[in-house]
């Protein structure tokens, strides 16, 4: 019986890899036996040539898709425009840099037969990541294990096989903000996991700076735990009784040793410490309410400028 497979590939000013990507995918699609497939590259508001090569590439191969967004909105945006548009049984998403290797989507399709409904690509090896890289990747797992009611998978990125139902579920999800990782990990479903060491970039660079990474760890933290704003609760009582127990220990003295000539140095210090915790409480209590802002305007996720080739 013939299945059907669909690959989705995100792309942002990615035209240096797309001839390798397109080399190394075709023959490992062609030797998965009993599938058809199709392959939907989602061009995320690209300024280079990436959209032009990808139509060359449609032009020539009828089971290449092109979904052209209208502006770049972001990696996220674009998986769920690449999912929503794929019509496969199973669906893999992969980055076109070849760093996740598509040698191993034959062996994602083969657990998935033997009953996985998610099938996800771990590293084993990540070398290849500088070492700053590494160290925070490993900190935002550790960190997120603690904080959050979800178990999101170490190692793990996107690179993944979903069978259907797990792909409908995740289209039942409304939220605009969205953090694939910490959804897929919600939706839960019979998870497997296959190993596979990194290897370079084939060409081109990495578009997460290291300031997106931060932002997108944030992402992380607040859409599936509220354990920050519980810390400042914390920490407010706590401030609260050491500064009743200081107040004590003031009116003490003072009946005790008479009023001394106070010094402004630890006015001073206890001023810019409270003032800078409110500071920050007030920072993180503004990145739940920019989320809920975000969310009650029901924007849609991405918009469409064209589809090509289907």
């Amino acid at each position: 019986m013939t299945q059907f497979l669909s690959l989705i590939v995100p792309l942002y000013n990615e035209e240096d890899v797309i001839g390798a990507f397109a080399a190394a995918v075709l023959p490992v699609l062609d030797s998965v036996p009993g599938v058809v497939w199709e392959i939907i590259f989602v061009d995320d508001g690209s300024r280079d040539g990436t959209l032009s090569r990808l139509l060359d590439l449609a032009a020539a191969e009828s089971r290449f898709r092109v979904v052209e967004l209208s502006r770049n909105f972001g990696k996220e945006a674009a998986m769920t425009a690449g999912l929503e548009a794929a019509q496969g049984e199973a669906l893999v998403l992969i980055d076109a840099d070849l760093q996740d290797p598509p040698e191993l989507i034959p062996s994602m399709v083969a657990a998935w037969r033997e009953g996985a409904d998610v099938v996800l690509g771990r590293r084993s090896d990540r070398s290849t990541d500088s070492a700053m890289k590494r160290a925070s990747a490993s900190l935002f797992y550790q960190f997120n294990r603690h904080i959050s009611n979800i178990d999101i998978p170490k190692n793990v990125g996107d690179f993944r096989l979903m069978d259907r139902t797990v792909v409908e579920a995740l289209k039942r999800l409304p939220e605009r903000q969205r953090f694939m990782k910490g959804l897929f990990a919600w939706l839960g479903f019979k998870t497997v996991a296959i190993d596979y060491a990194r290897t370079p970039r084939a060409a081109g660079k990495s578009k997460f700076s290291g300031f997106k990474l931060w932002n997108f760890a944030l992402e992380g933290f607040t859409s599936f735990s509220t354990a920050p704003l519980k810390v400042w609760t914390y920490l407010g009582t706590l401030g609260a009784v050491v500064a009743l127990l200081y107040a004590m220990f003031i009116m003490v003295r003072t009946l005790v040793f008479g009023n001394q000539v106070p010094g402004y140095a630890s006015i001073f210090v206890a001023v810019t410490f409270f003032g800078s915790v409110q500071l920050i409480s007030i920072g993180v209590l503004g990145e739940y309410i920019g989320r809920i802002y975000m969310e009650t305007k029901q924007r849609p996720v991405y918009l469409v400028r064209k589809f090509h080739n289907f």
